[in-house]
């Protein structure tokens, strides 16, 4: 967690139960706004992503999904 969301929670940690309500809502809000449909990834995610796909995993579609005996 980033420096300014811990500084983000500890304020919003001040506030009384009605405004946080009201902080976490207009939090969802932007965050929806930004990605609706929730596909975008962080920066860790992303080097998250890069990482496992570097790892030598198994690619979907080279599953046989009708014989998963034949993965092992």
């Amino acid at each position: 967690m980033s420096g300014i969301v811990k500084n983000a929670a500890k304020m919003m940690e001040m506030l009384p139960e009605e405004d946080k309500r009201f902080a976490y809502e207009f939090i969802k809000k932007l965050v929806l706004a930004w990605d609706p449909d929730f596909t975008k990834v962080t920066d860790e995610e992303r080097r998250n992503i890069e990482e496992a796909e570097q790892s030598g995993f198994v690619d979907e579609e080279d599953i046989n999904w009708d014989d998963l005996s034949a993965v092992f």
